[in-house]
């Protein structure tokens, strides 16, 4: 065996009997168009796990609210099967699936990658929920609807005995339904009882009724799925409290890299106790409802990262009271928010687009936001 680090050659592709691609390599890459080329199979983990899991599988995807869900539906369903959790969060499942049997249930968090690169394969899950969908990877993908239209492919191959979960909060989401010959459930807040949760945030009951609808296809009570999450108390970098002194809660929501997340992210909180950092990464996305709404709703709005001056300006010229302070880097935010925080206010890391400017990921970026806020 030969291991190759840090070169590609094409002969290593053309030669191999089997390419176990990683699904964040576009399917245009020219090493995977080179094997193609020379009758090579190409696969991804998560293929190689779906064709071989004996159990129930539910799928989640969406641009944003997919994690969470995946971990409340996950906690749901233990209260009537065994769990398997996997795909896009966490590790991989393949080495447990001699464990697995056809009474088990496996929820996967499936990334419009992985979902992209399962086409081919003409698959989607027993039961599928999609969260709220907008505009992100469009680099990738190469345009908004090729990401859509590769979201859709969790719904698209289902049959009438299957299950698709839509929101009917979310337009794009719920014209999923056209797609699917599946048994479609709408899922939203409006006309449902709440489930008490210890996360803050409109679009976590959003996301709780989402995993709800879709363990009660599989059975679960909505007692039962109560208690599945009594003590779920969120996942890193998203909505998590990381500190909290004289009366100013941090809080570290840096998974949000897309203005909606950003938004209801700020929404969570009372109106002018907010003071947000924004900025990072310029993903070509249109901030201007992000910029309208902070500047409706924060106390301050403290930008950072390669689009820092862009939100700024926006900001002033959305509303020439709000209170904007271009700080250019995290820690410069973090200073800031410090010498302006109040009791009762809350510092809120929900950025609205990527890390890649200054951070090598959004976890690397909350978890520097967590260290100083707690620093003195």
């Amino acid at each position: 065996m030969e291991f190759r680090l840090g070169s590609l050659v094409e002969r290593d592709f053309t030669n191999a009997d089997l390419l176990v691609v990683s699904p964040a390599i576009p399917l245009s890459h020219p090493m995977l168009l080179a094997a193609q080329r020379a009758g090579v199979a190409v696969t991804t983990e998560i293929r190689l796990f779906i064709e071989r899991c004996p159990a129930t599988i539910v799928g989640v995807t969406g641009t944003k609210g997919k994690s969470t869900t995946t971990a409340l539906l996950g906690q749901m369903l233990e209260q009537k099967y065994r769990t398997f959790i996997g795909g896009n969060l966490g590790g991989s499942l393949l080495g447990l699936l001699p464990q697995m049997c056809a009474a088990d249930a496996v929820v996967l968090e499936l990334s419009s990658y992985m979902l992209e690169h399962l086409r081919p394969m003409r698959w989607s899950p027993d039961v599928a929920v999609v969260t709220m969908i907008a505009d992100d990877h469009l680099q990738w993908h190469g345009g908004a609807a090729a990401y859509h239209d590769a979201k859709k492919n969790i719904v698209r191959f289902q049959t009438k005995d299957d299950f698709a979960i839509l929101s009917e909060e979310n337009a794009i989401c719920a014209s999923f339904a056209t797609d699917t010959h599946a048994t479609v459930s709408r899922y939203g807040i409006e006309g449902r009882a709440p489930f008490l949760l210890r996360i803050a945030g409109r679009h976590n009951q959003l996301n709780a009724q989402a995993a709800f609808a879709a363990a009660n296809c599989l059975g679960v009570t909505r007692e039962e799925a109560q208690l599945g999450i009594a003590g779920f108390e969120g996942l890193p970098h998203r909505m998590q409290v990381v500190h909290e002194e004289a009366g100013v809660t941090w809080i570290n929501d840096s998974i949000a890299t897309i203005p909606e997340a950003a938004i209801a992210a700020s929404q969570s909180f009372p109106q002018g106790k907010v003071i947000q950092i924004v900025g990072g990464h310029d993903k070509q996305l249109d901030w201007s409802t992000m910029c309208r709404e902070l500047a409706r709703g924060c106390k301050a709005v403290l930008t950072i990262g390669e689009i820092g001056p862009q939100l700024a300006a926006r900001l002033r010229l959305t509303d020439t009271e709000v209170r904007v302070i271009e700080c250019g880097d995290l820690q410069r935010a973090v200073r800031a928010a410090k010498s302006m925080a109040a009791e009762g206010d809350f510092v809120l890391l929900s950025t609205g687009t990527a890390s890649y400017d200054q951070f090598s990921n959004f976890e690397q970026r909350g978890e520097a936001f967590a260290d100083m806020a707690k620093q003195p």
